[in-house]
């Protein structure tokens, strides 16, 4: 097939109207497709030829952003980030991620995912607040120390591992995977100190306890930062802890002052060039 040949494929898209639908309903859209086409291409060619009204969230289309994902051909995807190619298909079937509620058509309700999020204390924890908020040094970390939670990092928060987790899907109170891995990349940097706090967060039926370890948030993960893994060793650091094996530590301390200007005597950036028109 050459650049220039198309294809006829099937876009099958569940569709809802709050007020106006009792229940969601699917929309076939019979479209012309392109190599190297992806589903949110597909979506703007149904939106454009057939269905102006339909919704869904996207913004970077590079899989950096994780606004555009969806169930795609019954699994949970960035639309942005699979070819209608790689489906082997020709019917697309497009539907909200399942486990959130639905805003409209495509758009799910990812509110209570992020709650959670802010529930768990997704940032650094520290003692030394005024050094926090007004900094002067950065604080020590070897490669080593930023290889435990480098990985965890790469979450875009996307909410496809919480569409794909089954203790999700029946369980209201589980946190779900993607808070519990945002919390453990924190309790596994050198330089977080709330480990404590966020143990008393995940206490009861929302903590990573719950999980069953079905992979599934993993398997589904477009950026390979493996959810399921950070929540074992969630499991591993608070039995730790419970049995007093844990050794306790502080976190890491400021770098050494440099030896050149001190903060307050380096230069302030130059005023903002103004061209005129």
């Amino acid at each position: 097939m050459t650049e220039t040949t198309t294809r006829q494929v099937t876009f099958d898209v569940r569709r809802y109207e709050p007020g106006t639908d009792a229940e969601p309903h699917w929309e076939s859209h019979r479209i012309d497709v392109l190599p190297g086409m992806t589903v949110l291409d597909g979506l703007w060619k149904v939106k454009e030829l057939s269905a102006p009204s339909l919704a869904w969230r996207s913004s970077c289309r590079m899989g950096i952003c994780g606004s555009c994902g969806m169930l795609i051909n019954g699994r949970p995807r960035l639309a942005c980030n699979t070819q209608i190619a790689e489906l082997k298909s020709d019917v697309v079937a497009v539907a909200p991620l399942p486990n959130f509620s639905i805003i409209k058509d495509l758009v799910p309700d990812l509110r209570p995912m992020f709650e959670t999020h802010r529930e768990l204390m997704p940032y650094l924890i520290r003692d030394d607040v005024e050094e926090q908020d007004d900094p002067t040094r950065e604080y020590w970390q070897t490669p080593h120390e930023l290889e435990h939670y480098l990985q965890f990092s790469y979450c875009i928060k996307c909410g496809c591992c919480m569409a794909a987790c089954p203790t999700v899907a029946t369980d209201p109170q589980y946190a779900g995977p993607m808070p519990l891995g945002q919390a453990q990349r924190y309790d596994a940097d050198s330089r977080d100190g709330g480990f404590a706090q966020r143990r008393e967060a995940l206490s009861g039926g929302r903590g990573p306890w719950r999980c069953h370890f079905a992979g599934e948030c993993s398997q589904v993960c477009p950026k390979g930062v493996d959810p399921a893994k950070a929540i074992q060793l969630m499991k591993g650091e608070m039995v730790a802890d419970l049995l007093r094996l844990r050794k306790r530590r502080a976190p890491a301390p400021l770098v050494e002052p440099p030896k050149g200007p001190r903060r307050e005597e380096i230069p302030a950036a130059p005023e903002r060039t103004v061209t005129e028109a």
